[in-house]
């Protein structure tokens, strides 16, 4: 730990007051943490284009080389949280990790019931999926609990990816070491709708690979990023919500993974299918469900109070209370 006098003297701050709140934002804070997201944001996506090649992004040797320089930065991603600390002056009273909602306080809920809120929102996919698949209920389980199964998940560069090291890198350096350095400058409930602006903007990358291959025109490609950057937008903002509320990143994780998993509604699908009634019906239940779980589900009582990033605003925030 570095001693107060080798910081910068306008961006040393007074000793949290956890219990009474009393977190005084040091000068120039904003634009430490702003620009702290921007760069670890950059040094995100830069992993990925490290290496030279003329293979398209879904070929399984371009998907390991990105494994190892994602992997990388996200391992040392940590480091920015901590240099931000140092270098402001802001004295946090829970651990780094626990900052980074790595903990094990309120895990067993926080693994549950975040993945629940989400799976309630996905009603009408899920039944819609339901329905047309030809399995049984025993046929998948029976598949679910078959090593061969997810031995061949794991095997399959383009499933891992998606399902587990994206999501898992993803909200380790957009929610986990972004949120920690916002929340102090920007409060719960701005720092949720900023930070995703980061993890956007992070996946306009797509559209240089759409240029670069030819995959469509011109005007299609720019359609499909500004959608990819409003869906991850959103979908950011939801993530931070559960982070904020919970204070782990489990939840996120396994959010981000089932989301994926599922991708987008595939609502004009659900408009021509036979059982239409029923499958709009699931949707629009799911989402009245969602709405009214939202904040039961993520009350912080179940987790831990306070949430260690709740202890970094400046002022309380309903977000951060039960």
């Amino acid at each position: 730990m570095a001693a107060e006098g080798d910081l910068p003297a306008d961006l040393l701050t007074e000793e949290v007051k956890h219990s009474s709140g009393d977190f005084v934002p040091p000068d120039g804070l904003c634009w430490v943490s702003v620009l702290s997201c921007l760069l670890l944001a950059c040094s995100y996506v830069g992993s990925l284009y490290v290496w030279r090649s003329d293979l398209p992004r879904d070929h399984p040797a371009v998907i390991k080389r990105r494994f190892t320089s994602v992997l990388i930065v996200s391992g040392l991603s940590p480091l920015f949280v901590w240099t931000w600390r140092q270098f402001t002056g802001v004295r946090t009273g829970p651990a780094l990790l626990s900052l980074m909602g790595i903990r094990f306080e309120g895990l067993i809920p926080a693994i549950i019931l975040p993945l629940m809120l989400t799976m309630v929102l996905f009603l009408g996919p899920l039944m819609q999926l339901a329905m047309d698949c030809p399995w049984s209920f025993m046929d998948g389980f029976r598949v679910a609990i078959d090593p061969w199964f997810w031995s061949l998940c794991f095997s399959d560069m383009r499933w891992l990816r998606n399902q587990v090291v994206a999501p898992l890198t993803e909200e380790l350096v957009f929610r986990a070491c972004m949120l920690p350095m916002l929340v102090p400058c920007a409060g719960p409930l701005t720092a949720i709708f900023t930070c995703p602006l980061f993890f956007g903007v992070a996946h306009f990358h797509h559209v240089i690979e759409l240029l670069r291959f030819r995959q469509g025109t011109l005007s299609g490609i720019f359609l499909s990023a500004v959608f990819q950057f409003s869906y991850t937008a959103v979908f950011g903002a939801y993530t931070a919500f559960i982070f904020i509320r919970t204070g782990h990143l489990i939840g996120p994780v396994l959010c981000h993974s089932f989301c994926n998993y599922m991708g987008f509604p595939a609502i004009s699908t659900a408009m021509e299918h036979p059982h239409r009634l029923t499958v709009l019906s699931s949707y629009l239940m799911g989402v009245l469900l969602f709405f009214l779980f939202l904040f039961p589900f993520t009350d912080p009582a179940y987790y831990g109070l306070p949430t260690p990033v709740c202890t970094l605003t400046s002022s309380p925030s309903s977000l951060c209370l039960s």
